[in-house]
């Protein structure tokens, strides 16, 4: 045994024994060990289990023990500060996940203290999915990732609300106001740290940033530039890890921090290319027919009872009845005279 395990061992035995006394005064009597051993520990009843089944509980406990608080420390805090973006989950009242990535300057996200954090929602696309989730679950994870300098990852997770600008200004009256129109808060979400730790650096790669610069000119007919040659190439990927997928000069008039404003980046835009266009071609596929609006589909189903139920389409219709079909051949006895052949032939 190293000298790190002996010394780990030593601090865990001091570690339980002083949860052990705290617990002793909020546990039920008679409690089972994994209850209480679930009391005191980080993360869920299922890793838990999965790390009794796998073997991976002594490994898991050092993690817990020296990676995992309950707030940021100072390092901490400074590495959220100089984040350019981070990736967002939350999930509604049911349990339906949603992921989804946030981006600005750097501070952006906003350190008031050791447990508390915040961020501006900027202008999108009114779906309104992540906020939707927070007004009925306020559970999140937030995922910060830094490609270019140290490859290192933090993981903060708390409760969340949802604050109007004016209240958010009122309660911190030294937030600025960012000079770029696109990127002025409609709301923050502010955050209660629960549980902040390390993501490990091993399968980060390591991303440069590339000058601002517009896109080259796409190929006529490639996904979300049109069918005219010599469309632009409004939609894509870029290199810069630090930037979101819009393309543009946008207003380009400010300085964050004393840096330059973005000019890459259209914040705000409701440019439908500016923001991506139909890149992965789901809008072609309603305008072609291939599949219907799924708020059509849904006016459907709330007019049916009016109306009466809504026929199935044609290709609907011969999917189930070959389905009834092949389940009727199954069904068929062994040695009958003569096989089914459906009931309009």
């Amino acid at each position: 045994m190293s000298v790190d395990d002996v010394e780990h061992e030593r601090a865990t035995a001091e570690r339980a024994t002083t949860v052990r006394a705290a617990t002793a005064l909020t546990a039920p009597a008679g409690a089972p060990m994994d209850e209480l051993d679930a009391m005191r520990r980080p993360g869920s009843d299922g890793e838990h289990a999965l790390q009794r089944r796998l073997g991976t509980v002594h490994r898991a406990e050092r993690f817990y023990d020296e990676q995992v608080l309950d707030r940021l420390n100072d390092r901490m805090r400074e590495f959220v500060g100089r984040q350019e973006m981070f990736f967002l989950a939350t999930s509604d009242r049911h349990g339906e996940c949603d992921s989804t990535f946030r981006a600005g300057p750097p501070g952006f996200l906003r350190v008031f203290d050791d447990k508390t954090l915040a961020y501006p929602e900027y202008r999108g696309n009114g779906v309104l999915a992540s906020l939707g989730n927070i007004e009925e679950n306020p559970h999140l994870g937030i995922l910060l990732i830094d490609f270019m300098r140290d490859r290192i990852g933090l993981h903060i997770n708390g409760r969340a609300r949802v604050v109007a600008d004016a209240e958010m200004r009122a309660a911190h009256p030294d937030l600025p106001v960012d000079p770029v129109p696109g990127r002025r808060a409609v709301v923050w979400v502010e955050v209660t740290v629960e549980e902040a730790y390390i993501h490990c650096a091993k399968h980060i790669p390591h991303l440069q940033k590339v000058p601002n610069q517009r896109r080259h000119a796409a190929p006529a007919g490639a996904p979300g530039t049109g069918t005219d040659a010599g469309t632009r190439a409004d939609a894509g990927t870029r290199t810069d890890a630090g930037t979101g997928s819009g393309v543009g000069d946008g207003d380009g008039n400010g300085s964050v921090n004393g840096a330059p404003a973005d000019r890459d980046r259209d914040w705000g835009t409701d440019d439908v290319k500016r923001k991506g266009g139909d890149f992965f071609g789901a809008a072609a596929d309603v305008r072609e027919g291939r599949r219907a609006p799924v708020t059509v589909r849904e006016q459907e189903q709330d007019d049916a009872p009016a109306r009466g139920p809504v026929p199935p389409r044609p290709e609907e219709w011969q999917r189930e009845a070959e389905r009834v079909l092949a389940r009727a051949r199954e069904r068929a006895p062994e040695g009958a005279g003569q096989p089914f052949s459906g009931w309009f032939r």
